[in-house]
């Protein structure tokens, strides 16, 4: 029963996959139970955190920090699926609808032009079923344009609690 549940949910997400004009993103946000979103954080010329972070619907998240970050090495740590659910949210607009979208200095097509020594960040959605979508973002490029863009990846980290005390004070 389960496995058909799973099936038609499926279903009526690929069904409701409309897109704009844009190839590479759709027009609603994409959520599908059971993905798992791994975010990670690139340097800039400065002190920005820098680390990686994996969230699960199940509750269960696993931190990474690397550099300028409140904690250091791999912690394990729990979120409420709401947390889960606007962490997802902030970045579903932005999920491609298949492989990887790269906003990233050397992809003319989606950045035309680039600030130097901004931060970037990398994000991956897992489907249970095996599949996934990626998003290459660097924060400097076509900064006008990708304004909403920078501030939901930008910002999405703070929906989740857990993540304040492990990543601590950003600049």
């Amino acid at each position: 029963m389960r496995h058909w549940v799973a099936l038609g949910a499926a279903a009526l997400v690929l069904a409701g996959c409309a897109r704009d004009g844009r190839p590479d993103l759709p027009d609603a946000p994409v959520a599908i139970e059971g993905d798992s979103i791994r975010y990670e954080t690139g340097p800039c010329f400065g002190v920005c955190p820098v680390y990686v972070v994996t969230l699960r619907p199940d509750g269960t998240g696993i931190f990474e920090g690397k550099r300028f970050t409140a904690a250091t090495g791999t912690r394990e740590f729990k979120l409420s699926r709401s947390e889960y659910e606007a962490f997802a949210a902030k970045l579903a607009p932005y999920r491609p609808k298949s492989g990887t979208a790269r906003y990233t200095p050397d992809n003319k097509a989606l950045c035309r032009s680039a600030a130097t020594d901004l931060p970037s960040a990398d994000i991956t959605w897992t489907r249970a079923i095996g599949d996934s979508q990626s998003l290459a973002f660097y924060f400097g490029c076509d900064m006008d344009d990708n304004q909403d863009m920078a501030e939901a990846i930008g910002s999405a980290p703070e929906t989740v609690r857990a993540l304040e005390a492990l990543i601590g004070e950003r600049p």
